[in-house]
Formats: structure tokens, sequence, C-alpha cells
């Protein structure tokens, strides 16, 4: 069964998706009211999920009926995927911030099932033979290789 945050990330796409400029403004009250649970629980989607790491700005009005813009930024792939080699993976990366940003490439469509599935594989803990302290920096290698790779 999927997570309560999973469900409110999915709701949030969908709705981005069926925007006309990529963009939504949502109430953060009334999105808890509708998924039954806390504002915090929505709070902790937009600061986890809907970063510019993967390639969203929120901005947060408040008072007055305040409300939280979400905008998808658009990019083209090659843009996007020097941006994130370049800004977003740094030297050390973790395992959940690797498979997040592999995730949001499979979304864009700048990766294919397939090569998501092995760029999952290469920079799993499992494939890492190395002390647990420098997995991180390992594993930032591979994935700016890999993407480095699917750029030239």
């Amino acid at each position: 069964m999927a997570r309560i945050s999973d469900i409110i990330e999915e709701f949030i796409k969908e709705l981005i998706r069926e925007s006309n400029n990529n963009a939504i403004e949502i109430q953060r009250n009334e999105m808890a009211k509708y998924f039954d649970c806390s504002p915090s629980q929505i709070n902790y989607v937009l600061m986890t999920r809907f970063t510019l790491q993967q390639g969203y700005t929120t901005e947060s009005q408040r008072g007055g009926g305040g409300y939280i813009k979400v905008t998808q930024l658009l990019m083209n792939q090659s843009q996007y995927m020097y941006h994130i080699i370049t800004k977003e993976i740094g030297n050390s990366l973790t395992k959940s911030q690797g498979a997040r940003i592999v995730q949001t490439l499979k979304e864009r469509g700048v990766i294919s099932h397939r090569e998501t599935e092995i760029m999952r594989a290469a920079i799993d803990d499992s494939a890492i033979l190395s002390p647990i302290n420098m997995k991180d920096q390992i594993r930032a290698g591979i994935l700016k290789n890999i993407l480095a790779t699917l750029l030239s």
C-alpha cells in the first residue's frame, strides 16, 4: 500500500500535468483536509519532493488564505542533465538522493525505463564495494559519469 506522502506527491504532480502553465497554487490546510492528514505532512512532501533538484520551485504566500505555488521548471534535457551534474550531485550523494534524481530523470522522459534500472543498480549500496564512509563519494562519481556519458 502506498504511503500518504507518495499519494500526495502523485496528486500534486497530476495537478501540474493538467495545468496550462506547469504551475499550481494550493492551500496547505485544504490539502490536509482532503487527505485527512496534518498540514505538516503537506509541508514535508513539498520540501522533500518538489525541490530544485527534482525540477520544481515552490513559493509560499502567507496570510489572507495564503497559498503555496508549485512550478515545474522547463529545461531541455541537456540543460537539465548538465544542471544535475554540476549543481546537484556535488562530491557526495546518498542512496536516497541518487534514487530521487534517477526517478526524476525518468519522470521527465530524459532516460528510459531500462536506463533507470541500470542507474539504480549502479548506485545501489550492494554494487559499491567500499568502506561505508566512502560509498556516497563513489556513488556521486558513478552517477556523474553515467549522466555525462548520456549527455555526450
